[in-house]
């Protein structure tokens, strides 16, 4: 085996990623503490080709050294807004047609694997706070929650593993991509 070099990987200039087509799917970060937790997200997004991220609460924001150490330069490539509350950046979505999930483990949620939304459906994921999870407030907003299935003695996950693992799923889960050309 040989490990692949930059330039057989294929990696889009800032342009062609402002340009490409991108999955329909907003990531909702819920009152985040850490900043290398935000700029995972940010890596993260980037990689799956998202359409955004909205920072609500007290989440860090970019620029700050801590958030590009882990970003590594995903805040310049992925679109991101700042909302104070994450009750108002899920009702903004909602008005602009978004289906929106908390990822959280409620009575009634649909486990990540059995998860596929409809083709063309615009949708927001909510990730919560690192302590406390998604807020019930915000998820009594949501259209329903997706749960990440877990097995051991801990029953969560730091925020940027379980951003990475319902992200690749929204992207490639269900054996195809589905881009649109938000």
């Amino acid at each position: 085996m040989r490990k692949l070099n930059m330039d057989e990987l294929g990696r889009k200039t800032i342009d062609e990623f402002k340009q490409a087509a991108k999955n329909p799917v907003v990531v909702v970060l819920d009152n985040i503490r850490s900043m290398h937790n935000v700029g995972s997200v940010f890596r993260t997004a980037d990689a799956f080709l998202m359409e955004g991220i909205a920072l609500c609460g007290y989440t860090p924001q970019p620029p700050h050294r801590d958030i590009h150490k882990t970003a590594l330069g995903a805040t310049e490539t992925v679109n991101w807004l700042y909302v104070p509350t994450t009750m108002e950046a899920v009702q903004q979505l909602k008005t602009a047609g978004y289906k929106v999930y908390g990822i959280e483990q409620t009575v009634g949620s649909i486990s990540l694997e059995n998860f596929a939304p409809p083709a063309g459906e615009k949708i927001a994921v909510v990730f919560g706070n690192e302590v406390e999870g998604v807020n019930q407030e915000v998820l009594a907003l949501c259209d329903g929650c997706i749960e990440i299935p877990q097995q051991g003695m801990k029953h969560s996950l730091n925020i940027s593993v379980a951003a990475g693992i319902v992200l690749w799923h929204l992207a490639y889960g269900n054996g195809t991509a589905h881009n649109s050309t938000i």
